[in-house]
């Protein structure tokens, strides 16, 4: 079974709040000794993600 993968844009800003927010969720589950996997994948996931390139625009009016 093939799974469908989503892309999403997020700004320096929302990037730190979704590490915060996960992290807070893993400490969360660490307190009630729930597993831990799926949630630190997702975390490192999410801090190793990439920069997006900026795509350039020529001036075509400028030819």
């Amino acid at each position: 079974m093939k799974s469908d993968k989503r892309v999403i844009t997020v700004d320096s800003f929302e990037h730190d709040l979704l590490i915060n927010g996960f992290n807070e969720f893993r400490n969360k589950l660490l307190e009630e000794d729930k597993p831990l996997e799926d949630v630190d994948n997702l975390l490192i996931k999410i801090i190793d993600a990439p920069f997006a390139r900026e795509k350039r625009r020529f001036d075509r009016e400028a030819r």
